[in-house]
């Protein structure tokens, strides 16, 4: 009897699994078919921005347009290489106010995350609600006062002036995602360093930053490609060709003639413009997914 139990119940053991994965196995055809679905959406703009810019300029204005080329050309991208100050003017000022974009949040939202994290503050949960709450007013509403405040002090038309307004504007949320970084962290650590004599400056530096890494990539991604793709007030702020960042440029070079729009040359350009987001990401991306979770989800 108890032979026939033990050769009976792995049997039925693989009956209930072969059941149950013909039971999903049709759900998970429909989740791939739903992601597949979701993935070609997303691409499809980007892939046809890709063909409409290697199209010759009169099958670029066919009307009705026609999605597939027919002919290829460089002569788009040559166009946007050429065009005023030279594409990689403007692709340096981009990178140079992302860059310091990135410095000065980090700079301001590592140590605020670190203070309202770990540091006992009196009503502290008031002041990091009065740090978010710049979150809720539209920043073109602080554009005007802004430019009126640094052209007073010199900052207007310069880099470091459009890359510290790019700062205000991502400064409360990279505080949000370090908060929540840190205070992921387990409080041993900290107490551990305190009790071998580390001081907070220390502790922060020697355990919490290689911890938080994540959150830091994060932090620096969104501020990246916010400053990126900012075009409002890169446009108030800046005056000078010699200046100007690559929404600026890509704005510029659609205008053809007698006020046509030059679709060939601005597909061009923003097939351009988004290879540095595409890159960086790529290279990060692990650091991206971890970070955002633990700065999202406490």
């Amino acid at each position: 009897m108890t032979t026939l139990i033990e050769t009976a119940a792995p049997a039925k053991a693989k009956e209930y699994v072969s059941r149950a994965a013909g039971e999903s196995r049709p759900i998970g055809y429909i989740v791939a078919a739903v992601l597949v679905a979701v993935v070609v959406i997303m691409l499809a703009p980007l892939v046809l921005s890709l063909f409409a810019s290697i199209k010759p300029m009169a099958e670029a204005h066919e009307t009705p347009p026609n999605y597939l080329p027919h002919g290829f050309t460089i002569e788009n991208y040559v166009k946007v290489f050429q065009y005023q100050a030279g594409f990689l003017t403007y692709l340096s000022n981009s990178i140079i106010v992302a860059g310091l974009t990135i410095v000065l949040c980090l700079a301001l939202a590592i140590p605020a995350g670190y203070g309202l994290a770990r540091f006992k503050i009196r009503f502290k949960e008031f002041w990091f609600i009065l740090l978010l709450a710049p979150l809720m007013v539209p920043y073109q509403a602080l554009l005007t006062p802004l430019y009126l405040t640094f052209s007073k002090i010199g900052l207007a038309n310069s880099h470091l002036g459009l890359a510290m307004v790019h700062t205000i504007l991502q400064l409360p949320f990279s505080i949000y995602l370090m908060r929540n970084s840190f205070e992921s962290i387990p409080r041993e650590l900290e107490e551990a360093a305190k009790v071998d004599g580390s001081t907070s400056f220390q502790a922060l530096r020697g355990i919490f930053l290689p911890l938080v890494v994540p959150g830091i990539v994060t932090v620096a991604l969104f501020a990246f490609i916010a400053s990126w793709n900012e075009f409002l007030s890169a446009l108030i702020f800046m005056n000078k060709e010699s200046s100007f960042t690559v929404p600026i440029m890509l704005v510029s070079v659609r205008a053809g003639r007698l006020g046509a729009v030059d679709w060939g040359a601005l597909q061009a350009g923003v097939i351009l413009s988004i290879l540095p987001c595409v890159l960086i990401y790529v290279l990060l991306q692990k650091y991206y997914v971890a970070g955002f979770l633990n700065g999202a989800v406490k």
